[in-house]
């Protein structure tokens, strides 16, 4: 090849490219589940963990596994959207779609709730670099300022309404068709996989042109 058809064939690649970047920013997120009665449902739910303020206007839901990749990768960036916005309220659907260990892990984290600690343990398991094992996991509600014997006492005592915020998650991720984990629900827009902070901060802004 010579050096001119490697300078064409490199802007061709270079146009492509950024044909490729204003797509991704200008597509639609996801798609549309506004006349779900479960998505609707989902996001007036009261009964899973959340987090944002009083008067947030945008209501979103992740489903979410403490040992799935992309979930982990997602997780700084929607920290800083919702940071950003500041008018945002996160619903958290504990997903445990990688075996035991998550399942545990999702237990543990459901159930410092009652402790108010929520955000904070889950934070911390997503950051997380060891295997969440019981010795972690009762180091992580420690560090955040929880007390481990009322959490093992909580997942004794209330065993049953966890199973029941969990069987709740799995069953709204099935009737909305979710494969995996990371799942997205913002507004009217469900979003598989993770994204970065300017598409969470656009699907916010869909979701208020919305209504």
């Amino acid at each position: 090849m010579t050096r001119r058809e490697l300078i064409q064939l490199s802007g061709v690649v270079a146009i492509g490219f950024g044909a490729s970047v204003v797509l991704r920013k200008t597509a639609p997120l996801g798609r549309d589940v506004s006349g779900s009665d479960v998505a609707q449902s989902l996001l007036r739910e009261h009964g899973a963990p959340r987090e944002g303020p009083s008067d947030a206007d945008v209501t979103l839901a992740v489903f979410t596994d403490y040992q799935c990749p992309a979930c982990r990768m997602a997780e700084p960036q929607l920290r800083m959207a919702f940071e950003e916005d500041r008018k945002v309220t996160i619903i958290y659907k504990d997903w445990p779609i990688f075996g035991a260990v998550s399942q545990l892990a999702a237990r543990v984290a459901i159930a410092a709730d009652r402790q108010s600690i929520y955000p904070q343990v889950h934070h911390a398991l997503m950051s997380e670099q060891r295997s969440l094992e019981p010795a972690v996991l009762c180091e992580v509600i420690e560090r955040v300022g929880g007390r481990w014997g009322q959490l093992e006492n909580d997942l004794k005592v209330h065993a049953r309404e966890i199973d029941s915020i969990m069987a709740r998650t799995a069953r709204d991720a099935f009737a909305l068709g979710i494969a995996g984990t990371p799942a997205f629900l913002i507004g009217p827009s469900l979003i598989e996989g993770a994204l970065d902070r300017e598409e969470f901060l656009r699907g916010f802004r869909t979701a208020r042109k919305h209504g």
